[in-house]
């Protein structure tokens, strides 16, 4: 299994918690990415979204691609997967801007392709918002385009979206970036069986995420593609005892006044098809991430974590809050790494 994390571009992963002590700042995740590289992590996700969906739109959230760059620059070994939303970045221009900070990093970028669902932030800043199947038809397109500048020395492109002519990328990549990608709708799986390298999950029990897995496995046997692989979004608290870490998850859990995100979590929910309808109580984290129940011992979360690896399940993605202490437990505890 390798371990990656979600980088507190927000300032935390608790909804209901108003102050998880992780300010959203660059000298947090410069710490905290540095220090993930002693610990053993494998990778952060960097998630890109303009306004803060965690903690309410007027809290600040860090700006993905210039934070991706930075950290770069004084990190040596961690992947940096940073988020992308094609209706967001001209793939041209944006082609151009990646290869330099794969570069930067000595080949250790890849991309999270995201299909926007937050139409609201899109109307705030003047961007183009897509219905659901236009989405993926935008980002079919868009992956194209990137990856012809990034693999051919001169590409033009005719297509609905987009057009380029002769363009030239220089410098390349230093390596092609890993692309990951998520979706629980037959367009985006589609999609991403026939362009994407890796497919990643919201979170659930390992029963549920096996099959996902063996469908996406056809999928791209059928696409003609190299195996895939397979991520997912989970939530962990480890503990010393069980009851320990029941009482941190009733802690983060507990829901009284619906806060200032919410409004943001229900325009999710109306702009997404998932497979099933979220409670408000995982409202309090993010991406399904109470699902898989890694909540427990170091014992119970290694023999969970090795049902999902028995599920064809190559990497987790973890939230944890606060994020420093909890990932350094993690390592030691879970890991065997730090």
């Amino acid at each position: 299994m390798r371990y990656g994390y979600w980088m507190p571009v927000f300032g935390g992963w608790l909804r209901n918690v108003p102050d998880e002590g992780m300010e959203a700042s660059w000298d947090y995740v410069k710490r905290l990415t540095q220090r993930s590289e002693q610990w053993g992590y494998d990778l952060s996700l960097i998630a890109e979204l303009n306004l803060n969906d965690i903690k309410g739109v007027e809290q600040p959230a860090l700006d993905a691609w210039s934070t991706a760059a930075a950290l770069a620059a004084v990190t040596d070994r961690i992947e940096l997967m940073v988020a992308v939303r094609p209706n967001f970045h001209h793939p041209a221009l944006f082609a151009k801007a990646a290869a330099n900070v794969d570069r930067i990093s000595n080949g250790r970028l890849a991309l999270n392709v995201v299909s926007s669902w937050w139409a609201d932030e899109a109307r705030q800043y003047g961007l183009q918002f897509d219905q659901h199947d236009d989405r993926y038809a935008r980002t079919e397109e868009w992956l194209k385009v990137v990856d012809g500048l990034w693999t051919e020395e001169q590409f033009s492109f005719d297509g609905q979206f987009y057009k380029t002519e002769d363009a030239i990328c220089a410098p390349k990549p230093a390596k092609r970036p890993t692309v990951y990608a998520g979706g629980e709708s037959e367009k985006a799986k589609s999609m991403i069986a026939a362009q994407c390298d890796a497919y990643v999950m919201h979170g659930d029990p390992a029963e549920a995420i096996k099959p996902k897995i063996a469908d996406m496995a056809a999928r791209r046997e059928a696409a003609g593609g190299t195996p895939m692989q397979y991520g997912m979004a989970a939530y962990a608290i480890v503990r010393d005892s069980e009851a320990e870490a029941k009482r941190e998850l009733e802690r983060i859990t507990t829901v009284g006044e619906l806060p200032a995100g919410y409004a943001n979590f229900d325009q999710w929910l109306s702009g997404t098809q998932l497979e099933r309808e979220l409670k408000i109580q995982e409202y309090s984290v993010s991406n399904r991430g109470l699902r898989p129940n890694l909540v427990g011992t170091p014992e119970q979360l290694k023999e969970r974590i090795a049902e999902y690896e028995e599920a064809g399940l190559d990497l987790l993605l973890l939230q944890m809050s606060p994020q420093a202490e909890e990932m350094e437990r993690f390592a030691v505890q879970v890991m065997g790494t730090a």
